[in-house]
């Protein structure tokens, strides 16, 4: 929605249904980079790599794709929000909403949902090696009282 407001407010633009529709659309396409990224890290991790390695990995080989996903989609929404034509406005609020919610949150994207998952997956990692390590001494425990 950042992306969004500051196109609306740079360009002068009011909200409207269609603007609202635009900003639907915008979350759906920045919910599926997300997606390709995380997915790609955890095939990454399943395959064996370390989470560093694996968002790092992630990151340069669905660059690509999200990248294309984005532009195509921006400049497919440009006619729509530099169109002079008559009814131009009707169509305007979702070209601006689109081109710039998108291109703000694909930046956002490519740098925020690495971190959270790296974020995640540490405290994840944690949180299995302090449940070892309890199931570990519980185990101790219990040869100590029956050899006793």
């Amino acid at each position: 929605f950042v992306g969004v407001l500051i196109g609306l407010v740079v360009t002068g633009t009011p909200m409207s249904i269609m603007g609202m529709v635009g900003a639907v659309m915008t979350i759906g396409i920045v919910v599926n980079n997300g997606i390709v990224l995380v997915d790609y890290a955890n095939l990454n991790r399943e395959r064996g790599m370390g989470v560093i390695r694996a968002v790092v990995d992630s990151g340069k080989s669905r660059l690509r794709p999200v990248l294309m996903t984005t532009l195509t989609t921006v400049l497919g929404m440009l006619p729509l929000a530099l169109g002079k034509g008559e009814g131009s406005e009707v169509w305007r609020g979702m070209g601006m909403t689109v081109a710039w919610g998108l291109s703000v949150s694909t930046l956002v994207t490519l740098i925020f949902v690495p971190v959270l998952y790296t974020v995640f997956a540490a405290f994840g990692l944690n949180r299995k090696k302090k449940k070892l390590r309890r199931q570990k001494a519980e185990q101790e425990r219990i040869k100590i009282q029956q050899s006793v």
